[in-house]
């Protein structure tokens, strides 16, 4: 929208009194008793945490521990060599858990 930087300003009574009828138009006008139907189907459409997913079948490719990797024996997550921080007895554990 172009401005006219000419136009003499409003003084602020006049801009509030403007913007009080603005406001009392808009409000009488926007407002309707009614409950808007698609909210409520678009919240059945959201799928919850906890939902039943047994029918749901996922592909996923497992890959074998490679040679540079280990297992933790704490957390049992898969790591690099690099993040070995010991082994104890046989059992390899990461720098975070030995933190």
């Amino acid at each position: 929208m172009a401005t006219d930087y000419d136009e003499p300003r409003k003084r602020d009574e006049d801009m509030e009194e403007d913007s009080l009828q603005q406001l009392k138009t808009s409000r009488s006008g926007s407002q309707s008793g009614s409950v808007d139907v698609d909210e409520a189907e678009a919240a059945d459409s959201y799928e919850l945490p906890g939902a039943d997913l047994s029918n749901v079948e996922l592909s996923v490719s497992v890959l074998p521990a490679q040679a540079d990797e280990f297992t933790c024996s704490e957390c049992f997550l898969v790591h690099h060599r690099s993040q070995l921080a010991y082994e104890k007895d046989g059992m390899l554990i990461c720098s975070e858990c030995a933190s």
